[in-house]
Formats: structure tokens, sequence, C-alpha cells
């Protein structure tokens, strides 16, 4: 298959893109590097293999793919910028990334550093955060499918990561099996991928998790002979903690890794925010949050048993009943008569329980004021005003949690904000300090974060156009000038992202504007022949039209006039009209049939012909010095100059008198 592949190298694509080079191999498609001619770019291009190109499952993973990857646009998530179906099979065309696989990086280097680790682990969980909160679940997170980037930083000296390949994605949760199949890659699996029991976006955190183990060790938590053996240590073994394989990794990493890898989606991480924070935190040398130390310490120790518990549960373990207590036998005092029941002298009755009547009355008495005292005290204290805390730049949580220990209510509205990051109190009401009712509101607005908009279609509008209808939408414009066939000077002929994206408010849209077509010299082609012409034209990107024509000065079969000129600049992908020489201009004999030799001969030099003249025996003396036959005929076309034959009568000789 690899072998016919490779024929689409040198060639044009979809009528657009010219292939290049092959980038990689995978199970289901090619990609090639390529050039759009429409556009001017590189891009990939993924195309699928002509075996699947007939089977609707894979027809559907693909498109998918094309989709799911479409409707995302984010730093950290490979570009699409087209798909199609061309030449009996599916391809999507996308941003090229200069740089190789995360997997490639840990298989070159081993273990990555550990702030390295832990910057690359965060710019993966904000790719996953975005298409999370798109509703897209990737499903077949590892490390093939992130890139790593030569020439593109985040900061200095950090490479930006891409995540790639949402073949199996879907929106929303789902079923992972599929034609009775698990979908994914064994070592990164999530639990409940293994089962084939529906997917989340914990499912993605998990895998997320086992790569930054990965990153952190050079090793994936489990491994074994086959996919199964691998799925059932996911589902059934706890992890080794990243310390106990590299000493210098801090605890709290291996505390975050082991939330992340918990069996049961609901004790993982959520969101990747709450992942994110954690890692921040330890990058800051902060302590992790309560939940992940809770998570974690609960992996790490299980749940002690009490004794008998532990004896009952030991594997082989032997009861031993202890031999029953001897019964003990109270002492008496010496001389005290012995207990046999008879003889005893008769106790005297104590009287007690007026006594205790009045104890019960004295601890009523007691409570009574006890409750009394602080019911006068919650009253106080209810009625007494208290003041309210600043709370704003907390999260939504800590924000609520602090406003109730002041013994005050929260109410939460939401707002976006391009400045606050979302989950952050922007502002609050009643401001810090105020002094109000215990019991009484405070009022905070919550950052849902950027505003998310959909990117409006503004191909075939002009610039200034666009402009507008990008800005009122919330978007920032990039220009770029490009040339096109397909546009006129000053029209936008794509963009990216592409319209009915939803990306943050704020989003620069790049606005591709052509310049119209790009002008080139047309070639001289005067005098080749016409397949000569033809090839020299087309490959400096001109369409050919061929007529033919007689010219006197250049022979039949060659190009004896173009249009436009040589050397004239004109549009790539325009015509260029070659008239192929047929030799002179033919003109018509005149027929000089009937006339008389000097009157024939004149006709036949007054056209420019040559007049060869050929005698013929005539009887009819009449006839002598008529022309009877001309070759070529009256009428037919000739070249000029060439020759014309006359038959001219000759009569015989009339007999002397005298004989």
């Amino acid at each position: 298959m690899a072998g016919v592949s490779d024929t689409l190298i040198n060639t044009l694509f979809d009528g657009r893109y010219r292939i290049l080079r092959k980038l990689g191999a995978g199970g289901m498609a090619n990609v090639y590097l390529a050039e759009d001619e429409d556009l001017g770019r590189r891009v990939a291009i993924k195309i699928l293999n002509d075996r699947y190109a007939n089977d609707d499952l894979f027809i559907e993973r693909f498109r998918r793919e094309a989709k799911s990857a479409a409707s995302l646009s984010h730093p950290n998530i490979v570009s699409i910028y087209d798909r199609g179906e061309a030449e009996g099979t599916y391809y999507i065309a996308m941003e090229v990334i200069e740089g190789r696989s995360l997997k490639e990086l840990i298989l070159t280097r081993g273990a990555l550093p550990t702030d390295t680790a832990i910057s690359y682990a965060k710019q993966l969980l904000e790719a996953l955060r975005f298409a999370h909160r798109h509703g897209i679940i990737h499903r077949d997170i590892k490390p093939h499918n992130v890139l790593v980037s030569a020439d593109q930083h985040v900061k200095a000296n950090e490479p930006r990561l891409k995540v790639t390949d949402f073949g199996i994605a879907r929106h929303g949760a789902s079923q992972m099996t599929e034609a009775g199949s698990i979908m994914g890659t064994a070592q990164y699996l999530s639990p409940e991928q293994a089962r084939g029991a529906p997917v989340t976006a914990a499912s993605d955190l998990y895998s997320a998790g086992v790569v930054l183990y990965e990153m952190l060790t050079g090793k994936v938590p489990f491994s074994g002979d086959s996919a199964i053996e691998i799925a059932m240590k996911h589902v059934n073994e706890l992890p080794t903690p990243p310390s106990k394989l590299r000493s210098e990794i801090p605890p709290e990493l291996d505390q975050i890794v082991l939330r992340a890898l918990a069996k049961e989606p609901e004790e993982r991480y959520q969101t990747a925010d709450e992942f994110i924070e954690d890692l921040e935190r330890v990058e800051a040398g902060l302590p992790i949050s309560r939940a992940t130390a809770t998570a974690a310490t609960a992996l790490l120790v299980p749940p002690a048993l009490d004794d008998a518990t532990q004896v009952l549960a030991s594997e082989g373990a032997t009861r031993v009943a202890a031999p029953p207590a001897a019964p003990v036998t109270p002492r008496r005092p010496p001389g005290y008569p012995p207990a046999t029941g008879y003889g005893e002298p008769p106790r005297k009755r104590r009287r007690w329980v007026p006594w205790l009547l009045v104890l019960l009355l004295l601890a009523a008495a007691a409570f009574a004021g006890w409750w009394v005292y602080n019911e006068v005290q919650d009253q106080l204290e209810a009625s007494e005003p208290v003041a309210v805390p600043l709370v704003e730049g907390l999260r939504e949580e800590r924000a609520i949690d602090v406003i109730e220990r002041a013994g005050l209510r929260a109410e939460v509205e939401e707002q976006p904000s391009r400045e606050v990051e979302e989950g952050i109190v922007i502002e609050q009401s009643p401001q810090e300090g105020t002094r109000i009712a215990r019991g009484d509101p405070v009022t905070i607005v919550v950052s849902t974060g950027p505003r998310m908009v959909e990117v409006p279609r503004v191909v075939g509008m002009t610039f200034e156009e666009a402009v507008e209808v990008l800005e009122d939408a919330g978007l920032d414009v990039r220009r770029q000038d490009v040339f096109s066939n397909r546009r006129d000077p000053g029209v936008v002929a794509s963009q990216e992202p592409r319209p009915g994206t939803e990306v943050e408010e704020g989003t620069e849209v790049l606005v591709r504007v052509s310049q119209g077509a790009e002008q080139i010299a047309v070639p001289d082609v005067l005098d080749q022949s016409e397949e000569s012409a033809r090839q020299e034209l087309q490959q400096a990107g001109f369409e050919v039209e061929a007529v033919q024509a007689p010219d006197d000065d250049t022979p039949a079969g060659l190009v004896s006039a173009q249009s436009p000129d040589p050397g004239i600049m004109a549009d790539r992908g325009s015509t260029v009209q070659i008239t192929i020489s047929t030799g002179p201009e033919q003109v018509p004999v005149p027929n000089v049939v009937g006339d008389d030799e000097a009157t024939a001969r004149a006709a036949l030099e007054g056209e420019g012909f040559g007049v060869r003249v050929r005698r013929v025996p005539v009887v009819d003396p009449g006839q002598d010095g008529i022309v009877q036959d001309q070759d070529p005929d009256g009428g037919t076309e000739a070249d000029p100059g060439s020759q014309v034959t006359i038959f001219v009568g000759e009569a015989p000789a009339e007999p002397d008198g005298d004989g």
C-alpha cells in the first residue's frame, strides 16, 4: 500500500494541494507535506488509506476526526484548514507542526525534568479543558498524539505542545466499544474504557495522568505481554508511586498522579481546571488541594481493620477460643458470717430518694439557666451587625465558604470576562468592611471566563467589511495578503478559524485577502512544436489553447504566434493561446478553360501563378490556340507562386491549295 500511496508525490491532489513528501503513516491514513497552491502555504494532508475508503466504519471515524478538530481553535490543538473527498478517498488538510511527538521525545531522552513534565502536562490539560468545554472527549490521549513544536514557544525555551488525532473523539459521554472492540491504546486506557463502559471527561484526565507518569518516570504505570493483560491491570492494580522509581519527585506530585489514576471516575479530577490548579500549586511551592491529598492517602493507606476483623479476614487464620474465666467470689470482711443465705442481719433502708429529687431539680434549674443564657446570646449575636469579608480574587467555592463562616449568605451571579480567570470572583456587593445584619446576602459576581462567540463567515467580503463584522462579534483581526485565482483583489479569500467555530471572545481571526492572481511572465514558445510549447507553458502555470492558421513565413506544425506575447506579465493559471502554422495561405486558381492562350496566361500570372503550356491536338480548327484543360482545376486552391499547367489546342495545318 505504501508503494501505491507514494505515487502521490509531486502530483496535484484535489486540484489544489501539491504533494511534496511523505511525513508518516498510521493505521488508517498516511500523512504528506503539501503546498496549498490556492493560498500559497504548506499544509499536512492526512489521506485515508485506499483499503479503508469503502469501509463505512473508518470513513465515519475519519469524518469525525475532521469535524471534532475543525470545531476547536486553540493554541494547543492542531488546526484543521480543510477537509473533503477526492480521488476515491477522504482527506484532511491541517496545520504543519515542525517537530516530533512527545513519545519520540521520551524514548530519546527518558524521564523529563520535573518542571518540564509539569509544564507539558499543563499544556496538554489546557487543550483538554478547551475540548471538554465544547463537549468533545478525545478518548485516545497518549504521547504519540501530542506533538512538540520545534519553533513555536509559549515562553522562552519552552516548546508549545499540540494535541492531534481526534479520530475516535466524540461529543459527550459515549460507549467505548465499537464493533465489539475497545477503542484506544492499552497503556493509556482508563479503567472504564478497558471495561467497555461509558467514558467522560474524567477518562481523558486519567489518560493525561498516565502521560504525566510516563514523563516523570520514563515508564508507563502498567505494562504486560498483551493488551488484555494491561487493560486488566488498569482495572485491578494500583500504580507504583512515581517517587519509588525516581527519588527526586516530590510527594505532592505522587499524590497528584495517584488521584488522576484513581480507578473510579468520581474519585479522580473532575475537570482539567482542578488538575492544572494542583500542578500550579506544586510549581509555586504551595500545598496541593485537600481533596487531592485525601484521595491519594486513601489509595496509599487502606482503611484500618479492628483486631477481630483482621483475624477473620486473614486467609488461613485459625480462630482460637479463649478459656472461660473462672468465677470470682467476692471477698468478705474477716468475721463476717458466711454467705449461706441464712442468719444475715437485715439491712437498714437508706432514705436516698429525696436527695435524688433535689439533685434532679437543681440540674433542671441549671440547664434552664444555661439554655436561656444561650438563647439570649444567640439573639444578641444575630442582631449585631457583622463586617463583610473581602472575597474578590478568590475562587467561587472558597469565597462562599468565607462568607458563610462570617455568618452571611452568598448569592452568586455569573459574568463573562476576558481579564479574570473562570471561577474567580470579579466583584462583590456590599464591599469589604461594610457592616450588615447576620444572615444578610452578599452578592458575588463570578467570572465564567471569556465569552464564547461563533466565528462569522467573512469569505467573499471586502477586507473592510470583514473587519466590521468580526469586531462586532468581539473578535480581533489579523490580515494576510495572498494570491488567489478565485477572488478579486481586496476580497477575503479564506479565514482561520473556519466559520461557525466557537472561540473565546477576543480571539484573533486570520483573514487572508486576495491580491488577485499571481502575475508571471509568459514564456516564449514561438517556432516550437505544439507539444513542446504546451509543456513549457503548463510548467510555468498557464493553461493552453491551440488554434491553426496559415503562415507564409513559418513551416507547418510550428507555433507562428502566441497571445499574450512573450514576456508579458499574466495571471498564473490564465490561458495562453498559441497559433500552429499550416504553411503559406493558398489562393484560388482562376478557371481559364476556353480562353485563348494569351488571355489564360495573363489571368494566371496576375494571381501570382507560374504558367506552363502544353499543346494538345484538336480537330476543330476553331479550337486552335484555345485552352482545352488546366491543372490544377479552376476554383481549387494552391500555394501562391506554384505552377498551373494549361493545355492549349493545336489544329492540324490546312493542305496547300497547289496540292
